[in-house]
């Protein structure tokens, strides 16, 4: 064993270690201690092999050299023996030591990538390793599925570095009835209380159908919500303001203490709800029936007669009324009368029409011995010219006031105040012919000027 400044060094145990050296037996007082650089540099590899690699080399074969040599000839001849196997023994060991390497440098980028994230979902958060690169590769590989109504901070596809807090709240559905009014929305908060705010919904006095703090389950829930409003009632003279959130006008009209009474009712639909600001009038109703009797009128039926001349119309049958008996509503509404409102009718009975019989034939032109008379100043001496003029007795009528005997005597029909004039001028050309002038003893004297 020789002292060096770098460190004691013991060849013998060395050589036998690598198997490459067996020293002959005795003390050497000058062995040879010197290895050159170069032999140094190839016989170590150029990095650092794990002792667990290294392959173990076979025994060497018996050198067959004497033992009179000495020890730097068989040092010589045992690193001539060694210099073939080199080659092989650095093949050996080059891919273990890629394998090495790329294991060492594997681990390093898996421990670069792993992230710790802090993950909420609803609220329930967590802490977790993961290798996702962005917000949305995460919820992939954690099954957390997102719908359009669900709302992801940061957004999907922002990429994730270690540390980030990524946090998921679920939509909900609420069924709201807000005022009256029916609607669908969604809401991501999970109470009552953090939908109505997140809606802007003004809560403070309104009426719940359920408690502010009750939990919103994830199949959503059904909400009735009447904010509180002003209302003013008119009732009695009287005007009434106060604040409600009452769901229908009845309620609203109640909670200002008016009473409503037999047909009593509001000026709005009592059913309806009631809006902010709005007036509602209570109308005081009385009400009565009564039974009233009709007539019905008759109806006129004409028939075309050739018999008779035209322009003249003979009653056949006489009109007659019917009756009905008709039953109204009769109210007043704060003391006024309503119009009757007509509740039911019976016919008592039944109208009959009247038929006449109207003339076609054509008047006949002249009556002999009758003509070139003044006709039309004896009409205007007996009926002032009018051809359905009637006495005061009602017996004598038309032009020349004929009585219906003497008409009818003379071929007419019906009466003559309801005959055409010129057909009452042909019939009293008839009666001069048959008597003169003495049916008309007062204007008679007129036909001659």
């Amino acid at each position: 064993m020789s002292n060096s400044p770098y460190g004691t060094y013991e060849p013998q145990e060395t050589l036998v270690a690598l198997g490459t050296y067996e020293p002959p037996p005795g003390p050497h007082p000058h062995a040879d201690t010197y290895r050159p650089r170069y032999e140094s540099m190839e016989t170590q590899p150029a990095w650092p092999v794990p002792e667990a690699l290294l392959p173990r080399p076979s025994a060497p074969a018996a050198d067959p050299a004497p033992q009179t040599a000495g020890r730097a000839e068989a040092r010589r001849a045992a690193r001539r023996r060694k210099r073939p196997e080199r080659p092989e023994t650095l093949r050996r060991l080059l891919p273990q030591a890629l394998v090495v390497a790329f294991l060492a440098g594997g681990t390093t980028a898996f421990v670069a990538a792993d992230k710790t994230i802090q993950l909420s979902v609803d609220g329930r958060p967590r802490t977790l390793h993961t290798f996702a690169d962005d917000v949305s590769e995460l919820l992939a590989d954690e099954g957390v599925d997102v719908g359009p109504h669900d709302v992801v901070a940061p957004a999907p596809g922002t990429a994730l570095s270690s540390g980030d807090e990524v946090a998921v709240r679920y939509g909900r559905l609420v069924h709201l009835t807000l005022d009256g009014e029916r609607r669908k929305v969604w809401t991501t908060s999970a109470t009552v209380d953090g939908a109505l705010h997140q809606l802007g919904v003004r809560a403070e006095g309104a009426y719940l159908s359920t408690s502010r703090s009750r939990r919103i389950a994830s199949d959503g829930l059904a909400l009735d919500v009447r904010t509180e409003r002003s209302v003013t009632v008119m009732a009695d003279g009287r005007e009434r303001t106060i604040r409600t959130n009452a769901a229908t006008v009845r309620d609203a009209v109640d909670e200002a203490g008016i009473s409503l009474h037999g047909q009593d009712t509001t000026s709005v639909p009592q059913d309806s709800f009631p809006r902010d600001g709005q007036t509602i009038s209570v109308m005081r109703i009385k009400g009565s029936r009564e039974v009233r009797e009709e007539v019905i009128a008759y109806v006129v039926e004409r028939i075309l007669d050739r018999t008779l001349f035209r322009g003249t119309e003979v009653v056949e049958r006489a009109g007659r009324q019917g009756a009905r008996r008709v039953t109204y509503a009769l109210r007043t509404v704060n003391g006024v009368r309503q119009k009757p409102r007509r509740l039911s009718a019976e016919v008592v009975r039944e109208p009959r029409s009247r038929l006449v019989k109207v003339g076609t034939k054509p008047p006949p032109s002249s009556v002999a011995g009758a003509d070139g008379l003044h006709w039309s100043e004896l009409a205007r001496c007996e009926s002032g010219g009018r051809p359905g003029a009637t006495d005061s007795t009602g017996t004598y009528g038309g032009l020349y006031q004929f009585d219906v005997q003497t008409w009818r005597s003379l071929g007419g029909g019906g009466r003559p105040q309801d005959a055409s004039a010129s057909e009452q001028t042909y019939r009293a050309k008839k009666l001069y012919v048959q008597r003169g002038a003495s049916p008309w003893p007062h204007c008679g004297g007129r036909l001659h000027g």
